[in-house]
């Protein structure tokens, strides 16, 4: 594992820190957002049988609003504070010295990773018993501690290798577990494949994926079970990328020999779309995406961006 101590900036250790405080709807609130009202829902979920998967549900809001209030107080009272919601996210300014905390499930750090520039992440895990904090390692009560560390330039952090799409008329996305390029109904998708070493085929597949380290345990996971000689396994760490064609299909005018591979460090691997209606989203955001035309290329590659993931 990598570690190194994140150096605060200059504003880091004056009153102008800002503390970003991300975080998503409970079910429960969802929950609230379907039927109306909780009574509403508690009423249709007793005539279901289900009132105890609902107290279940109660348990992890309480668990989370506790969360959010214990890291809202070890916020120092002279730093600059703000909170931001999954889904505003994309129309959120983060500042280059903002501190980011990240209260909630671990694929809520990779839905905010991508659109960070370095800043260090604190994750805070709500519910323990529920979410397996890969990524949220921390729970709330440590976090005043946490803060204090990354302000005095005492918190180590790890690093983590986010994967980056661009085209070639400038458009890019960044991700932190993976990039999918395909149809967005996964329907046959038509491109060109060029290797870094120059190897090509045409292709029609369901698709492919570009993934980290950190995204080999998830989706990328099932595409590597489905070989039967998955490639060898990346850290979170690790510069490298590895990538997997889904269900590529053998014809005339396809081929499904170039399936699965490693990018090394700096290597970059082509695509050259085929087909009007693709995309290319990251870490299962399919809102977030590039629209992909016809004689379009989409050069995947390491991101210079990186997730600093605070670990103590």
């Amino acid at each position: 594992m990598s570690r190194q101590y994140y150096p605060a900036s200059k504003s880091a250790q004056s009153s102008a820190t800002r503390v970003v405080v991300v975080h998503r709807l409970t079910e429960r609130q969802d929950i609230v957002r379907a039927a109306g009202t909780w009574g509403q829902a508690k009423f249709s979920a007793k005539l279901r049988g289900a009132d105890l998967s609902l107290s279940q549900v109660q348990d992890r809001h309480d668990q989370t609003e506790q969360a959010l209030q214990t890291v809202s107080a070890a916020i120092p009272s002279s730093w600059r504070r703000g909170a931001v919601e999954r889904a505003d996210l994309d129309r959120f300014l983060f500042e280059p010295d903002d501190v980011i905390v990240i209260v909630g499930p671990d694929g809520l750090v990779a839905n905010t990773a991508k659109y960070l520039t370095g800043q260090p992440v604190i994750g805070i895990n709500p519910d323990p018993s529920s979410v397996a904090g890969v990524l949220v390692k921390h729970q709330a009560g440590a976090c005043a501690e946490l803060l204090g560390r990354v302000g005095e330039q005492r918190a180590a952090v790890e690093s983590r290798t986010m994967v980056r799409a661009a085209t070639d008329d400038g458009l890019e996305l960044n991700a932190l577990n993976e990039v999918y390029l395909g149809h967005p109904g996964h329907q046959s998708a038509r491109y060109q494949l060029i290797t870094p070493d120059g190897q090509s085929e045409s292709q029609s597949s369901s698709g492919l994926l570009v993934g980290t380290g950190t995204g080999a345990s998830g989706w990328l996971l099932s595409a590597a079970r489905e070989r039967n000689t998955p490639l060898p396994p990346l850290t979170p760490t690790d510069p490298a990328l590895n990538w997997y064609v889904r269900e590529a299909w053998p014809s005339p005018g396809t081929g499904a020999t170039l399936t699965a591979g490693v990018l090394p460090d700096g290597a970059e691997l082509r695509i050259r779309i085929g087909a009007d209606g693709l995309v290319a989203f990251g870490d299962g955001i399919e809102a977030d995406r590039l629209s992909l035309t016809w004689g379009q290329t989409v050069m995947f590659r390491a991101s210079p961006r990186k997730l600093n993931l605070v670990l103590g």
